[in-house]
């Protein structure tokens, strides 16, 4: 294995950035996932978690309508940051028209008037023709580029990778967001044709469930990670997905300011695993694929 990273690395006064893709932006190797607020967290501590987010220098913001009052609490905290931050968003749908409308929605319960980029949400749940189509999902985010709604068009998933590669092929998108861990390579691998066709196309890559996510991905309340429960280490967790070739950064869930320092601790102190880490990571990774499973849904 080859171990090269292609994005640009700079050094900032709080975290080291990288170019995500064809965007030209800027944007740290640490994003903030929001559906542990969302789901677990009154607003007040939700709010707090954001702030300090920003404060440390995690200025890449997720969220989705689905996460319950994420947007609502990112609503308490953009009017006064809006400018401070890369804000992502999602559309769980594959028609056209409904996308436009969660958009819109969205950007009413956030207070602002457009994101940096939105997502198609988890296209492993969707029949790729329709999210492909003339008034399919994409198509509609390309016309919301143009009126302004957003600046950056995408989508996630994390499962059924032919369905992220099928995309990749056909259409031209900013950005992509995968499940990106050492044990899941060995279920879905995302490390290998989605994320070799978005570097081909210079898409942008996030990757997220670094740490295997929360157990049955459920954030009602704060818990353990599922390398975690297995005495894996997240700074090395975290160390593989920054390491893979294409790969911008890394987005985790947090529930608290404790969560924050921690992993701000990881991505200051980043360096790139080497081909035996990578290898012996992988190795550990396929152990725990045995005991996942196919835990983020079916593989094909």
């Amino acid at each position: 294995m080859t171990v090269s990273v292609n994005a640009t690395q700079q050094e900032t006064n709080t975290l080291p950035q990288r170019v995500f893709g064809k965007t030209g932006e800027l944007v740290p190797i640490l994003g903030l996932g929001t559906a542990p607020g969302g789901f677990g967290l009154n607003d007040f501590d939700a709010v707090d978690v954001i702030h300090a987010a920003i404060d440390n220098g995690i200025t890449y913001l997720d969220t989705a309508p689905a996460y319950d009052r994420a947007q609502i609490q990112l609503g308490e905290v953009l009017p006064e940051r809006r400018d401070e931050v890369f804000l992502v968003t999602k559309v769980d749908s594959e028609n056209g028209k409904d996308a436009i409308a969660i958009l819109e929605n969205s950007l009413r319960e956030m207070k602002t008037d457009a994101v940096d980029c939105v997502f198609v949400h988890s296209v492993g749940n969707k029949d790729v023709d329709r999210v492909l189509a003339e008034n399919g999902a994409l198509e509609a985010l390309r016309a919301a580029k143009t009126r302004g709604l957003t600046r950056f068009i995408g989508f996630t998933s994390h499962h059924c990778p032919g369905n992220s590669a099928r995309i990749l092929e056909e259409a031209d998108v900013d950005a992509a967001m995968f499940a990106l861990n050492y044990a899941d390579k060995h279920t879905y691998d995302f490390q290998g044709r989605p994320l070799e066709l978005a570097r081909e196309q210079n898409a942008g890559v996030a990757a997220m469930k670094v740490y295997g996510g929360a157990p049955d991905m459920i954030y009602d309340k704060p818990t353990r990670s599922l390398m975690s429960q297995t005495q894996q280490d997240h700074g090395v967790a975290l160390r593989y997905a920054l390491s893979l070739e294409g790969v911008s950064l890394a987005v985790i869930g947090m529930f608290s300011v404790v969560e924050i320092h921690e992993n701000v601790a990881y991505a200051r102190n980043f360096e790139e695993l080497s081909e035996t880490e990578m290898n012996q990571a992988e190795a550990r990774g396929k152990l725990l694929a045995e005991d996942w499973e196919a835990h983020f849904g079916k593989v094909k």
